[in-house]
């Protein structure tokens, strides 16, 4: 469920925040009446990331269990390479979020309302996207059939509502530097789970071979049935008795990532001088301009 709930609020902070930088921005340029296709572009990508979440789990349903395994373990490689991409783009780009929205959105005030409502769409609907595959693949993967981990995204979606809006309130600062590098490391550690959890999908699926060659089975000592077990399964998708692939899957991508991701250097998209410009100490700080 933690883990869930970690995806719900690092993905919907991010989305919040992109709400917040664009209302204010309107707010503070006096476009208020620029507001109304906003918040229609913000409405289409939430129904569009909702449909997709419906449908990767109806349509699902109707196939076989070969081809269900194997759809499961492909769109759980997806979705880790997305929410990989997406760590390091927001460790790389928060500090200027604020700037480059403010220059899109006056592209799109001086071409029209359907510019306005597209500009919204595609900066929330690419988050919108993102976290509906993602927690479709972490529920896949924790398979216990339970609601937790759909109460756990959204606990966390609701809490990044809260603090987006004290955000832009001016109630509250959050270093988001920090937030995000935290945050960041930690969902790379659910990543490699879902991963590993992607391959034993496939090997299911008789894609990849070696579903019987267990790498350990401690199922004895650690009972998935147990509230340690669950918690490891919820937390890590961990699984006691994984195969061989499953752990050397996990550890290629795991051990690399996270020493990258956490590594002061080789992240500037700079002149090749291998330095990391990093965020200012408070993060992007959205104006926090109330709303009349």
């Amino acid at each position: 469920m933690f883990s869930n709930y970690l995806i719900g609020l690092r993905e919907g902070l991010e989305a919040s925040l992109v709400v917040c930088i664009l209302v204010a921005y309107l707010v503070k340029t006096g476009r208020r009446d620029a507001l109304r296709p906003i918040w229609t572009g913000i409405a289409v990508a939430i129904a569009l990331a909702l449909g997709f979440g419906c449908a990767l789990e109806f349509g699902s349903q109707e196939m076989t269990f070969q081809a269900q395994e194997a759809l499961g373990g492909s769109l759980s490689i997806l979705a880790v390479g997305l929410v990989t991409w997406m760590v390091f783009w927001m460790r790389r780009t928060a500090r200027h979020l604020k700037s480059e929205l403010g220059a899109k959105l006056d592209a799109a005030l001086a071409m029209g309302t359907g510019a306005l409502v597209a500009t919204a769409f595609l900066a929330v609907g690419r988050e919108g996207l993102e976290t509906a595959l993602f927690v479709w693949a972490s529920v896949h993967a924790a398979g216990d059939g339970s609601p937790r981990p759909l109460i756990g995204v959204a606990l966390g979606l609701a809490t990044a509502v809260v603090l987006g809006w004290l955000f832009y309130r001016g109630a509250l600062r959050i270093n988001l530097a920090k937030f995000f590098t935290w945050t960041g490391g930690m969902l790379v550690v659910v990543a490699a789970g879902v991963l590993a959890y992607g391959f034993h999908d496939l090997q299911e699926a008789d894609w990849v071979p070696g579903l019987t060659h267990l790498a350990f089975d401690i199922s004895d000592t650690v009972e998935p049935d147990s509230w340690y077990g669950t918690l490891l399964k919820g937390v890590f998708n961990f699984q006691p008795d994984p195969t061989v692939v499953q752990v050397t899957v996990w550890a290629l991508y795991l051990v690399p990532v996270l020493t990258v991701f956490l590594a002061p250097v080789g992240f500037a998209s700079g002149k090749g001088k291998g330095k990391v410009k990093e965020p200012d100490d408070q993060g992007t700080q959205p104006s926090t301009a109330s709303p009349a």
